[in-house]
């Protein structure tokens, strides 16, 4: 099926005004628009669009965003895709980036106060449901991946930084590749990828150079710094989007930004339609090293540009590797650390930067109730904290 492309682009930007929620709730809005309600693919086609997503690192709810722009109308069919569904986010990002850093110290202010302490609840909330499914899901062997998960926590709160990180996921990997049993999750049955396995090949070749060769140019500037920063961040992100927090954390705060004027940023990210990812383009924004509206335009392409190399590229190669038992395992393990990955991050900097004292914590502990049982959508908590918060909590 061929799709107009002003079709896929307003398509895609009305889901970017209007899908608050993260990217479980983002792939919900996508099967009702793409399969209940255009029916531009079928329920099999989408879920194994979805698979592919969720195998592979990056933001899940773009990346299958990608995918069906590409497979509707080519490399004009994706970026269509991408820009509707990101625009919306990243101009309201943006825009309070540049609120941030107008208002000069933001040390004693009580929103901000509010924002860090949201962010606490929200990070809380998606530790909570990634070791319900990721770690718990399936009984028994949850036990291992439990030891891989706390492991990976303490381990990076011990030696914090990127590379150890990196470190860490690689040998959750190979540990689960090792050691895990094999899941009973069944194959998918094939996409229309519209690209050749040597067109995909080309594709992930230059994922892994960029990967690779990135680090090399930082003594050049400012500007290779954060595009390697933000590149990697991309690239290594498996679980969600809360996880890209503790990745771009690492290479921003401090050598860019202030720990406040980062997690000033996660609030808000939380706060609005669309993508999480869009939390680079503030930190490219917010930043005080190069001219912002560079760093917000290198920040927003290199953080989605890995998994748009990824998830093209592998289109059609995964039908084949999603049915390898040894690839379940990995991946399983792989997840496992990402859970820890998270958890060291709710510590710090969230927690420390955002409970400082008794109120905070009891705000922090409301949200957390109000997410969870209470089921209310993160936007109206993050409002809610951070006016608590102004008005002086």
């Amino acid at each position: 099926m061929q799709v107009p492309l002003s079709t896929l682009f307003l398509t895609f930007l009305r889901l970017g005004l209007t899908s608050f929620g993260g990217p479980v709730a983002h792939l919900g809005y996508y099967r009702a628009e793409f399969v209940e309600r255009k029916k531009w693919l079928s329920d099999e086609g989408y879920a194994d669009t979805v698979a592919l997503a969720q195998f592979l690192p990056g933001p899940a709810s773009s990346q299958v965003g990608f995918a069906t722009g590409f497979m509707l109308g080519g490399w004009p069919g994706a970026l269509a895709a991408w820009t509707g569904f990101t625009l919306p986010s990243v101009l309201i990002m943006v825009g309070f980036a540049g609120l941030v850093t107008g208002l000069g110290d933001l040390g004693h202010a009580g929103w901000l106060a509010g924002l860090k302490v949201a962010a606490v609840a929200v990070v809380a909330q998606a530790v909570a449901g990634m070791w319900a499914s990721l770690v718990n899901a399936d009984g028994t062997p949850g036990r291992l991946k439990a030891v891989l998960a706390l492991g990976t926590a303490a381990g990076l709160l011990l030696w914090p930084g990127a590379w150890a990180q990196v470190l860490a996921l690689v040998l959750c990997g190979l540990i689960g590749w090792r050691f895990l049993p094999t899941s009973t999750s069944g194959k998918t049955a094939g996409l229309n990828a519209r690209i050749s396995r040597r067109g995909g090949s080309l594709l992930l070749t230059l994922f892994a150079l960029l990967l690779l060769g990135l680090p090399l140019l930082r003594p050049l500037g400012a500007e290779f710094a954060l595009m390697d920063t933000v590149y990697r961040a991309g690239a290594l992100v498996f679980g969600g989007g809360h996880v890209v927090l503790p990745l771009l954390q690492a290479g921003f705060v401090p050598g860019f930004l202030s720990a406040d004027t980062f997690i000033a940023g996660y609030g808000m990210a939380n706060a609005v339609p669309g993508p999480l990812f869009t939390f680079a383009s503030y930190l490219g924004a917010a930043q005080t090293r190069i001219n912002p509206v560079l760093g917000a335009t290198l920040a927003t392409v290199m953080i989605f540009l890995p998994g748009l190399l990824l998830m093209i590229g592998a289109l059609p190669f995964w039908a084949a590797l999603s049915g390898r038992p040894d690839t379940r395992r990995a991946l399983a393990g792989l997840n496992a650390g990402v859970v820890g990955l998270l958890l060291a991050a709710l510590y710090d900097p969230v927690f420390t930067s955002g409970i400082h004292g008794p109120r905070h914590l009891a705000l922090a502990l409301v949200a957390y109730a109000a997410l969870t049982a209470g089921k209310v959508p993160a936007w109206a908590v993050v409002a809610g904290c951070a006016a608590v918060g102004a008005a002086g909590w």
